[in-house]
């Protein structure tokens, strides 16, 4: 019963799946069943064009990717996170992989650990990588531990200074930090226990269920939520001095690197809890994405459903530093600030533009208008993030189905072959089409260049869970341009000369 009573009250937005209800089901199926004969014509004029584009796509896939695995989940994930690099071989390397599972209740959430296996580049033979069964799970993906979660995993971080540690997002106030190595891998069947987490972060006076950041200089955490909040939290104290040194250990070994320092009235179902460094109000409606600036744990940003893209600098105080008060004519749902260049924040929302800012720009009273405003998907933008290989390219993912690679530089230029498609997007110069549905999160890998993790939300489209896909884009495609035509031709010269020889 507690999980049909949570779903009631839970708004389904950001790529959420409704759970089935069975008087859900009956009612839709006698709606299709007295559905008159043009609309079942109208429907089938349309599943098809979905099937066409991606099997268009996936006739394109050895000409457009250096390397693909397609990884189908049972249950959908909302959040993928790459995790710290385990092994190098000779011709892949082995990584972590944190994702979930989103249940309808008859069996636990869970957050999963997996180990991928990552091809290296140039080494996937282009005749097989298209050859992947939609409906089966990739021998690149294997599944190393299970943590039960209490509650549905919205949004899934890892500290920078240590990827073992990873905090989550549920459907409550409270952020939960996982030391996943440490954690008891878990058997998740209906009425198991839940996982215990190794620290509670508390402060929130409202279900906190997407705005999660952690901070690249210090062990901070930031969170929005309901409550129209962003709340600041230190977890430095909690972290112990063999943090530093886990990575020489084998995994699971040794304990937590979380300290437990309670305070003797913890409950033992919960742990220990921290309370927020700082609390700051100035959103008028749910903040639904944060982000710290890349080179300061005191200067943050967030976003909310007040349409506004909000600065803050914890040495000023609680209030706002800058608020933009229209950043896009919608919802909010996304920010990034880049990694390379701390004046460049990224905004994406459900009037389906992604804008990037430049700080340098706006000013305390609300003006500012973006640098560029990039257009080119056709439903609310869900993720937008900054590649961690070259700081002018960024990444959006939408409910479109679609996972668009952008480059700020390419927007403007003219060349003299017109390389783009005159309808295509300016700055636009990968479309990810590999998804059937709303792509509701994906991930730059930052140890192997230019692989990225995405997974989409299926139920509305095949009726069937998720589909995780772990992809890079060939190289020609973003390499210098005389670099690309001058290895094209030392190709063609050498097919040339092997013709000719007798």
């Amino acid at each position: 019963m507690e999980p049909a009573a949570t779903t009631a009250q839970v708004p389904k937005k950001r790529g959420r799946k409704p759970k089935p209800k069975e008087d859900q089901q009956q009612q839709q199926q006698q709606q299709q069943q007295s559905a008159g004969a043009r609309m079942k014509e109208g429907r089938k004029a349309q599943q098809p064009s979905i099937d066409d584009k991606y099997t268009q796509w996936k006739s394109l896939v050895p000409v457009l990717y250096d390397w693909l695995a397609n990884h189908n989940l049972v249950w959908p994930s909302l959040s993928c996170r790459w995790g710290p690099q385990l092994e190098q071989a000779t011709y892949k390397n082995r990584q972590r992989l944190y994702l979930s599972e989103q249940t309808d209740g008859s069996v636990p959430n869970t957050l999963v650990i997996a180990n991928c296996d990552v091809v290296k580049s140039r080494v996937a033979a282009a005749e097989h990588i298209s050859q992947f069964n939609e409906e089966a799970r990739s021998p690149f993906v294997k599944k190393y531990k299970t943590i039960i979660h209490p509650g549905e995993v919205n949004r899934i971080r890892e500290l920078p200074q240590n990827s073992k540690i990873v905090a989550t997002h549920t459907d409550s106030p409270d952020v939960l930090i996982w030391d996943v190595e440490a954690q008891p891998n878990r058997h998740a069947v209906l009425g198991a226990t839940n996982s215990r987490p190794d620290l509670i972060l508390t402060g929130h006076q409202d279900n906190a269920e997407f705005a999660l950041a952690m901070c690249p200089t210090d062990p901070y955490v930031l969170s929005g939520g309901k409550d129209k909040l962003v709340v600041l939290w230190s977890i430095q104290d909690h972290i112990t001095s063999s943090a530093s040194d886990s990575a020489t250990k084998s995994p699971g070994s040794g304990g937590s690197i979380i300290k437990k320092t309670g305070d003797g009235s913890d409950k033992a179902t919960d742990g220990p809890s921290v309370g927020p460094r700082g609390i700051y109000q100035g959103h008028e409606d749910t903040v639904e994405d944060v982000a710290f600036c890349p080179s300061s744990a005191q200067e943050f940003c967030s976003v909310g459903d007040d349409s506004c893209l909000i600065l803050w600098d914890a040495r000023a105080g609680t209030s706002p530093a800058i608020k933009v008060e229209r950043a896009h004519n919608a919802d909010l749902h996304c920010v990034d600030w880049n990694p390379q260049d701390d004046n460049l924040i990224l905004t994406g929302s459900a009037d389906t533009s992604v804008c990037m800012f430049d700080r340098r720009n706006l000013t305390s009273n609300g003006v500012g208008l973006p640098v560029y405003k990039f257009e080119g998907h056709k439903a609310a933008v869900l993720c937008v993030q900054w590649s961690p290989d070259k700081a002018s390219v960024f990444g959006s993912s939408a409910e479109d189905g679609l996972l668009n690679i952008w480059d700020y530089e390419k927007v403007g230029k003219k060349t003299e072959r017109p390389t783009r498609a005159p309808s295509s997007p300016a700055g636009l110069f990968f479309q990810h089409a590999g998804h059937r549905d709303k792509v509701v999160d994906f991930h730059w890998n930052a140890s192997d260049p230019w692989t990225v993790v995405s997974v989409s939300d299926d139920c509305d489209t095949t009726g069937g869970g998720g589909t995780l896909q772990i992809w890079r884009m060939s190289d020609l495609i973003y390499r210098p341009e005389d670099e690309v035509l001058a290895e094209l031709e030392k190709f063609k010269s050498h097919v040339v000369s092997c013709a000719s020889k007798p």
